[in-house]
């Protein structure tokens, strides 16, 4: 079972794309920290892709930087003159303190950039947006969905039953069209927390309902207490009066695509979902209780073999085309851990930036600096083993 788990083949299409992936968008965060030195006349004393130890042969000299290919291929490195030791006049420590906070932000702002445009290219690409609705085919007793308030006028000119019911089908969340189940699940999960607006036809009826979406429901709950479905027939009932065979009212799909000036907004809007929806599940994670998560029954937190193996699964079940969102979101993602300030990363470099500007000038000595961002890479390195193994425990169970 062990060696079947671990077939070479699947390992290989699984890492492939996502070292590939990792590689360029590292090396293009390392290019704004280049770039960003260079400008500023600092001493670039090594750009190295990948991470030692060096392959031999794959190393030259250009002026007085030292360009390597390295064993390792999992990112890459800037090496600039006295990071923490502001020494020499063209060491980073001796630079101004304006000019070492753009060359260590420039690397987060390439990030940020490159996730930018790689979002607004997917827009741009046709896509098959599935059209089948979405159908509320089940509320839970006294849960929020019970419990909305439901106005307007039904066909007949009554009012309308307060709460959800089955057969409701959602139009729009907080303004935004629902098709899909998927699209209803997104646009709640952007909201946990709230009480949401949501447009929904009933009996042919369009009503507004204020539906709250809680961030811990009971187990076995969503949100906001409904079982979702797309609007379908039954053809066949089986013997228990239960439908064994049904279609979809609504089997449809439109293509989808954007030109550039449409696409740029769209894709910037989607990176913001993105980021207030991680906000949102870490917090419903680190909260504990039933989790109003995705529900997909996955990790809260993974590391880099979780994500190959996510890449894997991209190319096998829907192609390369998903990719770009993927590298988008990965690169958003370098942009923001970076910038945190934690020891060992840009931000936290950044931090004793602001430390030395509130001292009034002082700054902590390059020792001490030194020993705290050696400290924070020790607990980082320790981190991503940790996480590492339960990755690999998961994908080998």
């Amino acid at each position: 079972m062990f060696l079947v788990a671990f077939d070479p083949v699947a390992i290989l299409r699984a890492a492939l794309p996502f070292l590939s992936l990792l590689v360029v968008l590292v090396v293009i965060h390392e290019l704004g920290h280049f770039f960003a030195a260079k400008a500023f006349g600092i001493k670039v004393l090594e750009f190295g892709i990948g991470f030692p130890p060096r392959v031999k042969g794959l190393v030259w000299k250009r002026g007085e930087t030292e360009y390597t290919i390295n064993w390792l291929p999992i990112g890459g490195f800037v090496r600039l003159l006295g990071e923490e030791d502001p020494s020499d006049p063209r060491s980073l420590a001796a630079a101004p303190r304006w000019k070492r906070l753009v060359v260590l932000f420039a690397g987060v702002f390439m990030n940020a950039v490159v996730a930018v445009l790689l979002m607004t290219a997917s827009f741009m690409i046709p896509r098959e947006r599935d059209l089948s609705g979405a159908l509320v085919s089940q509320v839970a007793p006294d849960s929020p969905a019970a419990q909305a308030r439901v106005t307007g006028e039904m066909r007949d000119g009554s009012q309308p039953l307060q709460g959800l019911q089955p057969g409701d089908v959602v139009l729009e969340v907080e303004g935004r069209e629902i098709k899909n189940t998927n699209e209803l699940i997104f646009a709640n999960r952007l909201n946990l927390g709230e009480t949401q607006h949501w447009v929904i036809n009933r009996a042919g009826a369009t009503l507004k309902a204020e539906v709250y979406a809680r961030g811990h429901p009971p187990a076995g709950q969503g949100p906001t207490g409904i079982r979702i479905g797309a609007p379908s027939t039954c053809l066949e009932l089986g013997a228990d009066g239960e439908c064994v065979r049904s279609e979809l009212l609504y089997p449809y799909t439109e293509s989808v695509w954007y030109p550039p000036w449409e696409a740029l907004p769209k894709g910037l809007g989607y990176l913001g979902d993105i980021v207030v929806l991680t906000i949102n599940e870490v917090r419903v994670s680190v909260g504990g209780g039933g989790g109003g998560g995705t529900g997909s029954g996955g990790p809260a937190f993974t590391g880099p073999v979780g994500i190959a193996d996510q890449t894997g699964e991209i190319i096998k079940e829907a192609g390369w085309r998903p990719l770009i969102e993927m590298a988008a979101l990965l690169s958003l993602n370098l942009a923001i851990f970076n910038a945190l300030p934690i020891p060992m990363l840009d931000g936290g470099r950044m931090f004793f930036i602001f430390v030395e500007i509130l001292r009034g000038g002082r700054r902590i000595s390059p020792e001490k600096e030194a020993l705290v961002h050696f400290t924070g890479f020790a607990l980082m390195m320790a981190s991503v083993v940790v996480v590492t193994y339960f990755d690999i425990a998961r994908i080998v169970s």
